[in-house]
C-alpha cells in the first residue's frame, strides 16, 4: 500500500492537490492543468512553482491525476512528461475529470455521472470505468449547461440589449466593460472559455428575475435533452452531479430531474472529498 501519494483534479480553471503523506494530509491549489491551454513546459514550471517549499517530489510514490482533455492521448502524454519530470519516482494513474466525478460519487457502484462546471460532460460508469460518454464537443460547439455555456447567454443578452432596464443596469455597474472589450476577450485572447464562464456569477447573483431563471433553465435543459435524454441508463441508474455549475444551480438540477423522471443522486461541488475517499478503500 502506497503511504504517500497525491491526488490532483484538475479543471479548466482550476487544479486541487490533495497531498497523503502516511497519515498526514496537506492541500494546494493552483491554476488549472490542461494541455489544451498549457505546454509541458508551463505545466513544469507551476507544479515546481507551487510544490518546492512544500515536500520533496522525490518522496511521492504515487499520483492519482484527474483533469479535463485527457480522453486525448496526446495530452496524456503531455500530463505523464511534466509530472515525471517533477515526480521522478512516481506511478502515476492518469484519468479524465469524468472519472474523477464518477469515483467520488459512485465509488465502485454503477451511475450516470455529469459534470457541469467551466465545461460540462457526462457517462455511464460500470463501477470500474465509463463506458458510454457522450461527445465532448467543447465551448465552441457543445458544452451545454456549463460555466461558459451560460456566461455566454448573459454576454450575447448584454450585447442584444436583450436585458431589461434594471438588469442592463446591473451589468454596467458590476463589470464596467465595453462591447470591443468583450469581443476582444472572446475572439483574440487565451482562455476564452474561462472569460465566459466567468459571466455565470451574474445569473446566481440575479436569481428570482424571470430572465435569469429563463436562461439558467434553458441551459441546464438542455444538457438534460440532449446527452441523459439520450442515454440509456439514465432511467436505469442514479444521475449523479459535480461541479460548480451543479452545486450553484442545485434546485434547477431536481426539478428537471424530476421532469425527467430521472433517479437524481449526489449533487457535489467538487469531487475531492470523494476521491480521497475512494483511494482509501479500493486498492
Amino acid at each position: 500500500m502506497r503511504n504517500n501519494y497525491i491526488i490532483a483534479d484538475s479543471g479548466a480553471t482550476k487544479c486541487h492537490w490533495t497531498i497523503q503523506l502516511g497519515k498526514e494530509k496537506k492541500t494546494i491549489k493552483t491554476i488549472g492543468i490542461s494541455p489544451y491551454f498549457l505546454t509541458t513546459v508551463q505545466i513544469v514550471e507551476t507544479i515546481q512553482k507551487s510544490f518546492s517549499k512544500k515536500i520533496d517530489p522525490a518522496i511521492i510514490d504515487a499520483i492519482y491525476f484527474y483533469g479535463t482533455g485527457l480522453s486525448n492521448p496526446l495530452n496524456v502524454a503531455s500530463i505523464k512528461k511534466a509530472l515525471k519530470q517533477v515526480f521522478v519516482n512516481a506511478t502515476l494513474d492518469i484519468q479524465t475529470d469524468l472519472v474523477a466525478a464518477a469515483r467520488a460519487t459512485c465509488q465502485s457502484n454503477k451511475g450516470v455521472t455529469c459534470i457541469l462546471g467551466t465545461g460540462s460532460n457526462t457517462g455511464f460508469y460500470n463501477g470500474k470505468k465509463i463506458v458510454k460518454n457522450s461527445p465532448g464537443l467543447g465551448y465552441v460547439l457543445g458544452d451545454e449547461g456549463s460555466g461558459a455555456y451560460l456566461g455566454k447567454k448573459v454576454l450575447q443578452y448584454y450585447l442584444y440589449q436583450t436585458f431589461d432596464e434594471e438588469l442592463m443596469h446591473s451589468f454596467e455597474n458590476k463589470y464596467q466593460i465595453n462591447k470591443d472589450q468583450i469581443l476582444d476577450a472572446v475572439y483574440k485572447q487565451p482562455l476564452p472559455n474561462r472569460y465566459m464562464a466567468s459571466f455565470a456569477e451574474f445569473l446566481s447573483l440575479h436569481r428570482g428575475h424571470y430572465m435569469v431563471e429563463n436562461i439558467i433553465e434553458d441551459g441546464i435543459n438542455d444538457f438534460f435533452f440532449t446527452h441523459l435524454n439520450k442515454l440509456n441508463e439514465s432511467w436505469l441508474h442514479p444521475i449523479h452531479f459535480s461541479g460548480s455549475i451543479a452545486y450553484v444551480f442545485r434546485d434547477v438540477i431536481k426539478q428537471l430531474a424530476t421532469a425527467y423522471e430521472l433517479e437524481l443522486g449526489q449533487i457535489i461541488k467538487s469531487p475531492m472529498e470523494g476521491l480521497i475517499t475512494y483511494h482509501k478503500t479500493v486498492k
